[in-house]
This record gives structure tokens, C-alpha cells and sequence, in this order.
């Protein structure tokens, strides 16, 4: 019996509401981490079940829900915090993963959901559709020591067309049963494996998967109903600064000014306070390349306006989602490198050809794209990062370096 699946059993043992096979539906215990060095674990109970004991280095942690169940989410969320630094975690006496002292291997995924949406659908049961659940597993098996999700969990908007044998049968709406088919079920070897970072992306918009993500995934404390917009945060430890900013609501193609003086407002005093080579995770990359009917555009523009008198010298890359391809750009010393990780399952874009191109007035010193389902592996090395993107079956598509603000893939 694998780890992972010990993990399983002895959390499914832990519920006392409902049958035995329903129990063992529910998701392993999974940690996140938050703002302030902090590590949130949680668990996904039954209604009314009891919350299963949470201990950090031996020490028992008081244990909250997230929201109250309804008939769109009959479960219930326990959440406890810890700090960083802790050596030992452990949900129902069964150990879950820690943050190491120093972090060596990243595994990075992102826009992950089977999309179901109006005329865009994909065969949600077809392995080869729709990977990410080899994608999971695939990554698990590399023992990452942390896991970054750029966003975009959640696909299932629509009902499956009436005939289309791919996709019969799924669920969807922002409920429990399509975030439990999008996301939950695929990810489990991953989620067991390493503690994440949810970054969230434009489908986990109020009218979209909102109610999903703030009561499953969203990194801050519960709170009652809906926004548009969270505050960022710096995770500095372990080796890592990064700077998350939820860049869901942020226009693509417009350059609103309410949104821009709000996100100014968000982003100046952190960035005033950035650490040596340090990140930005975000969903929407600063500076893509568009695809598809907007090709030749670029994005995002609202997040260029805002950071384009604010970068600081210490800003080494910009990790993002959204445009569903591998891609990668070098501009110089002067920007940080962006590099697109979209690749997880949702249906992918054309890649868009970077040679010569140019944005928001830097011209693309180094460009790269693949428009292939996988997953992006980052390794540290003595001068910056090491990163392998690979296909489901594991084979290498491409190779990168990261040092400093070059970043060469090939």
C-alpha cells in the first residue's frame, strides 16, 4: 500500500457521518500555504462530522470551518494554521506534508479544469482529452517539495451536450460535485505529495467558481460571501519569496482606471518591499502573447499599467496561467522573465509565434512556446533554476534556465 493511499484510508476512517463508501469519496487533508508564513490544513468532511484532530510538532491546533453546508456544497471544509517552520503536521494522527527548510523541487501546473462552457467542450472522460489526472500523478511522483497551481480549476459551467459520449454524465455549476470531478479527484496523488500554493484564476470569479474557491482553496481566512478582488500576499521562506496577486477580475484588453488605482494600491507597498529574486505569481501573465480571435494582442494591459513604473530590482520572474500553452519570454535586465504554465487540462490555444515581437514597448529578447498538455518541473541549482516541462507520459518536451532575470527554453 502506497503512502498515498494510507493517507486515504485512515482519513476516511476518521468520518463518522454517512456510509463507509461515501466517506472514502471525500478528499485527503491538503495544505496550503498563506500569508505571514503561514500553513493552513485542511480537511473536507461530512455535514454535522466532527473536525479531525490537527497537531503541528506535537501540538494541537484549534481547528475552524469554512462556510456552512448547503445544497450546492453538502460538505464541510476544517481549517487549522500553522507556522512554516513546523517539522511535523498531522490531520487525524496521520502525517500530511511539511514545508522543508529549503525548497529544491517545484512542481507547477495550471488551468487544470475540463472545460464545459457553452460551444467549448471537452471529453471529460478521454485520458487523452482531458490528462490532468496523469498529469497528477505524474507529478507526484517527482517528491516535489512544493506545489504551484496558477489557477483555473474549475471548467464545468455547462451541462455535456446531449449526445456527446465524452463528457455524459458530468457534473457542473460552481458545486461540489464538479469541483470534486475538476479538481479534487484528479489532484489527489498531488495534493498528498507536497504542500501548494492556490493561486486563483479568472474562472474562480464570482460568476463563475467563486463559491468553490472561497470556501475550498482561497489561501485567506473565511469570509462570508463573494469578491471579485483578495489582497496579495509575500510567502518568504524556505528559500522562496513570492508574491501572490490575485489578478482574476484584472481586463486583459482594457486598462480600467478604478481597476488600476485598486491594484496600485494592493501591489505598491509590497513591491516596495521586495527580496532578493523574488516572484510574482499571478493567473494573467504582465506580458503575453494572445492567441486564437485575439491574436496579436497582448496581455495584460491592466496589469502592465499598473506595474509599469513599479517594477522592483529584485523581481526576477512572473509565473502565470491563462493562456493555455507553455511559453516563456526573455526580455533583458531590464523585466522580469514571464513564463506561462497553462497546460494542465483544459483545452489548449495556439501558440503564437514570439520571434520579433513586442510588448508593452520591450521588444522579446529570448521567446519560446509549445502548445502541449503537461506539467513544468523547477529544480534549484547553484545559479538559479533548472526546469523541465513534460508531457503526461512523462516524456521531455523542453528544457529551461533561470538565472537571475534570463530565462532560455529550448
Amino acid at each position: 500500500m502506497t503512502g498515498v493511499h494510507r493517507l486515504l484510508a485512515a482519513f476516511a476512517a476518521l468520518l463518522i457521518a454517512g456510509s463507509a463508501a461515501a466517506a472514502a469519496e471525500l478528499p485527503v487533508p491538503w495544505v496550503e500555504l498563506a500569508a505571514n508564513g503561514e500553513l493552513s490544513i485542511r480537511a473536507v468532511v461530512a455535514p454535522g462530522a466532527p473536525c479531525p484532530p490537527v497537531s503541528a510538532d506535537g501540538a494541537a491546533l484549534a481547528a475552524g470551518r469554512r462556510g456552512v453546508p448547503d445544497s450546492k456544497f453538502p460538505v464541510e471544509v476544517c481549517e487549522a494554521r500553522a507556522q512554516a517552520v513546523a517539522a511535523r503536521l498531522a490531520v487525524g494522527g496521520v502525517a500530511v506534508p511539511i514545508l522543508p527548510a529549503t525548497v529544491r523541487r517545484i512542481a507547477v501546473i495550471g488551468d487544470t479544469g475540463c472545460r464545459l462552457e457553452g460551444k467549448a467542450v471537452q471529453d471529460c472522460g478521454d485520458p487523452a482529452a482531458w490528462p490532468f489526472a496523469a498529469i497528477a500523478a505524474r507529478a507526484a511522483a517527482k517528491h516535489p517539495d512544493l506545489v504551484i497551481h496558477l489557477g483555473d480549476y474549475y471548467y464545468r459551467v455547462s451541462a455535456c451536450p446531449a449526445g456527446r459520449a465524452g463528457c455524459v454524465g458530468s457534473p457542473h455549476g460552481d458545486n461540489w460535485p464538479s469541483w470534486k470531478a475538476d479538481f479534487f479527484d484528479p489532484a489527489a496523488p498531488l495534493l498528498a505529495a507536497a504542500p501548494w500554493i492556490m493561486v486563483r484564476g479568472n474562472h474562480e470569479l464570482c460568476r463563475r467558481g467563486g463559491q468553490g474557491w472561497f470556501r475550498l482553496l482561497d489561501p485567506n481566512p473565511a469570509r462570508a460571501g463573494c469578491a471579485d478582488r483578495s489582497e496579495p500576499y509575500w510567502f518568504v521562506a524556505a528559500g522562496l519569496a513570492l508574491l501572490v496577486f490575485d489578478s482574476a477580475d484584472a481586463d486583459d484588453y482594457l486598462v480600467p482606471p478604478d481597476k488600476v488605482a485598486a491594484y496600485a494600491t494592493q501591489l505598491a507597498p509590497l513591491l516596495a518591499k521586495t527580496p532578493p529574486h523574488a516572484w510574482l505569481l499571478t493567473h494573467r501573465p504582465v506580458w503575453g502573447l494572445s492567441s486564437g480571435p485575439f491574436a496579436g494582442l497582448t496581455v495584460n494591459l491592466t496589469e502592465q499599467t499598473v506595474l509599469r513604473d513599479r517594477i522592483p530590482a529584485n523581481l526576477d520572474l512572473v509565473l502565470s496561467g491563462h493562456l493555455h500553452d507553455f511559453l516563456g519570454y526573455e526580455f533583458g535586465p531590464e523585466r522580469p522573465a514571464q513564463l506561462v504554465v497553462g497546460t494542465g487540462g483544459a483545452k489548449l490555444y495556439e501558440v503564437e509565434n514570439p520571434a520579433g515581437a513586442e510588448i508593452d514597448g520591450m521588444p522579446i529578447r529570448r521567446g519560446f512556446g509549445l502548445d502541449h498538455f503537461g506539467y513544468f518541473v523547477m529544480e534549484r541549482s547553484e545559479i538559479g533554476w533548472n526546469g523541465t516541462f513534460y508531457a503526461p507520459d512523462d516524456s521531455i518536451l523542453a528544457r529551461c534556465r533561470l538565472a537571475g532575470r534570463a530565462l532560455d527554453c529550448r
